[in-house]
């Protein structure tokens, strides 16, 4: 049977701190769907819910009310352990997505073999080399050379960019990239946002990109969409999407949120 919804999110509920002065509805009655080969950026203000969202849908607390299905699976109550098998993650941090005492290819065998027993004979065999070093040549970087090397001792676009791989590395249902170019330079965040582009279509993957980066939202994927106090409020796509600019998304916010655009970061890309 197949399924024609990659990623489903059904009227999702999440208050943190509720009955408290702190509460805060971080997501309210979220409503999204992705197809197949989706590859959806998301911008929004501080305390949108973007990043609120990735984290429901990667399971590190439950939602309170909704549901959440990907490939035609409910995953609603599945622990964010037995969620993995479903997804791949970058995050903003660089440091999060790798060993940095282990070495290239330690890092690339241990997301191979994600989901797997491990067992005595849990070693890099030859055809692991060559897999690995395929896949590093594609980067550009001349990372296949330095398999050896400590991941702890690369750059942080480096690193961004062999999480990357190993994050795809499976083929997951859906990749979720939070922030993954705010700590990098300019030109380290466009060669980490190029490789995505590649992964993302080399692999036909399903993928959800936060940025805090208007341009950035605009040039990458083929839909865009904008959050406000804990749901969307505009989607956009195709063509209408391409033909954008950074004005344009701010007068939409004003418009449908009947507030001024308040993210400093954002404003400043």
């Amino acid at each position: 049977m197949s399924f024609e919804k990659a990623l489903v999110i059904e009227n999702v509920q999440k208050v943190f701190n509720r009955g408290t002065i702190n509460e805060k509805v971080a997501l309210d009655r979220l409503n999204l769907e992705l197809l197949p080969g989706d590859f959806i950026t998301i911008i929004g203000g501080n305390g949108a819910g973007k990043s609120t969202m990735l984290n429901a849908i990667a399971g590190v607390w439950p939602v309170d009310e909704g549901r959440i299905i990907i490939d035609g699976n409910d995953i609603t109550a599945l622990s964010e352990h037995k969620r993995a098998t479903y997804l791949g993650r970058v995050f903003q941090d660089p440091m999060t997505g790798t060993a940095a005492t282990m070495d290239i290819e330690e890092n690339m065998a241990l997301a191979l073999r994600r989901g797997q027993k491990r067992t005595l004979r849990w070693g890099v065999t030859r055809q692991d080399r060559e897999l690995f070093r395929e896949k590093l040549q594609t980067l550009g970087l001349g990372l296949e050379d330095r398999m050896a090397s400590k991941v702890g001792l690369l750059s942080g676009g480096q690193r961004q960019a062999i999480t990357l791989l190993m994050a795809s590395m499976k083929q997951p249902k859906l990749l979720l990239l939070d922030e993954h170019t705010a700590a990098l330079d300019p030109k380290t965040a466009a060669k980490v946002l190029e490789i995505s582009d590649q992964i993302i279509n080399e692999n036909h993957l399903t993928a959800m990109m936060v940025t805090h980066n208007m341009k950035d939202a605009i040039a990458h994927g083929n839909r865009l969409i904008m959050m406000h106090e804990g749901h969307v409020i505009y989607d956009v796509r195709g063509e209408e999407k391409k033909n954008l600019h950074v004005k344009d998304l701010l007068a939409k916010f004003e418009e449908i949120s009947g507030a001024e655009f308040a993210n400093d970061r954002m404003m400043l890309s």
